[in-house]
Order: C-alpha cells, then structure tokens, then sequence
C-alpha cells in the first residue's frame, strides 16, 4: 500500500490581508500608504541587531521628538567608541552621559541597565526565549523603563508581531484622524480597537504611523 501523501504545510497567513478583512479603515490606508515592514530598522541603522543600544535609543527617546533622540544617541555612540555598549557607558559615567544630552535620570537609568547587563541581572538576549508578557514584565522591571519603551522595544527590538503601543502619541493622533473621533482617544480606547488587529497589532502599528508621517514626543 503507497504511503499516504505528506500533508501539504499551509502558507502563513498575509497580516495584512487578515487586516484588510478585519477593518474598512486599515484596508484603505492600506491602498493609500502600501505595506511598511513593521520591524525594518526605524533607526537609519544605529542600533543594528544590538538590544543594549536600541534599549539606550530607546531611553534616550522618552518625552523627545526622534531627531533630538538620534542626536542624544549619536553624541553617547561617539563618547563610547560606536554603538553605546555597557562597558563603554560605565566608563563614561553619569556625568559623561549628562555631557551627551540625558537628564540626570535618563543618565541613571542607561547607567542601571548597563551594570545589571555587565553582572547577568538581565540578559536581554534571553528575552527572545520568553513570550510578550514575561518580556513586558522583564523590561519594565528595569528602573525608567514603561510600558512604551516596553512595547516600543518590543516591536523594534524583538521584532514580535503582536505589538500596539498605544500610549504613542501619534498613534493616538492617527487613530483619531482615520476614524475620525470628535477628540484624540485614550490608551485604552486604543487597545480596546486595537483587539480586533490581534495578532497581527505590529503591522497596524506601522501603518498608522505611516499613514501620520508625523514625528510626535512619546512618553515613558
């Protein structure tokens, strides 16, 4: 008797086309602003695959818009011979990084991450082993770490599918925009629609921020 055929391996879906059936308003920004990658590198290629230093962009990033951020990360990049690596920042200092343009506290913060990096307190490479909660939970549990640098690290850095920082400004500003509310929606009125993006929250993320094409300061 022939050997039954092998089981023919279904394709991944297509985020954006289950988008697409989902919701009227992403399929038509969809048709207005393409298909943007959502874990292309939003950075210029700073940061490359390097979770210390999109952690320290991401710091550095918190209540600036993204060229101050950039031009903060560029000075600390120069001052630590490349990309920000923990060594480097701990040589530099908290009054090193002031000089680079962080707040006392971001300084202290990227200072913190740095020595829990350099004893083994956090790997942050482990956090490809662990799903989006325990990495939430895990980088949140990191002094001046919330839930947008989180999230925000999350689907940059991680690259996971699934990710809606909605507590983005621009992506509240969009939201509003594209559904045209009388007023910007709160973060949870955000993920509350964002639901029914699941699992796919990442691409809709990036098509609303393409679809804004606007450079907003985000929150902690």
């Amino acid at each position: 008797m022939p050997a039954p055929p092998a089981a023919r391996k279904r394709p991944a879906p297509d985020p954006y086309r289950v988008l697409a059936r989902r919701d009227p308003v992403l399929k038509r920004l969809m048709h207005e602003h393409g298909r943007p990658d959502p874990f292309v590198h939003h950075d210029g290629g700073r940061t490359g695959d390097d979770y210390f230093a999109a952690l320290v962009l991401d710091i550095s990033g918190q209540q600036l818009s993204i060229a101050a951020a950039f031009a903060v990360y560029d000075r600390i990049a120069a001052a630590t011979g490349g990309r920000p690596h923990p060594a480097g920042v701990i040589a530099l200092g908290p009054d090193g990084l002031r000089a680079c343009g962080l707040s006392r506290a971001k300084a202290a913060y990227v200072t913190g991450l740095a020595e829990r990096q350099l004893s083994g307190a956090i790997d942050l490479r482990g956090l490809d082993r662990l799903s989006d909660e325990e990495a939430m939970a895990a980088l949140r549990a990191l002094p001046g770490i919330g839930r947008w640098t989180a999230e925000t690290f999350l689907l940059h850095g991680l690259r996971r599918p699934d990710v809606l920082p909605a507590d983005d400004i621009g992506i509240r500003r969009a939201v509003r925009r594209e559904w045209a509310l009388d007023a910007a929606p709160g973060a949870e009125e955000v993920r509350r629609r964002g639901l029914a993006w699941s699992p796919y929250r990442s691409y809709a993320a990036a098509l609303l921020w393409r679809s804004l094409r606007l450079t907003t300061p985000p929150p902690k």
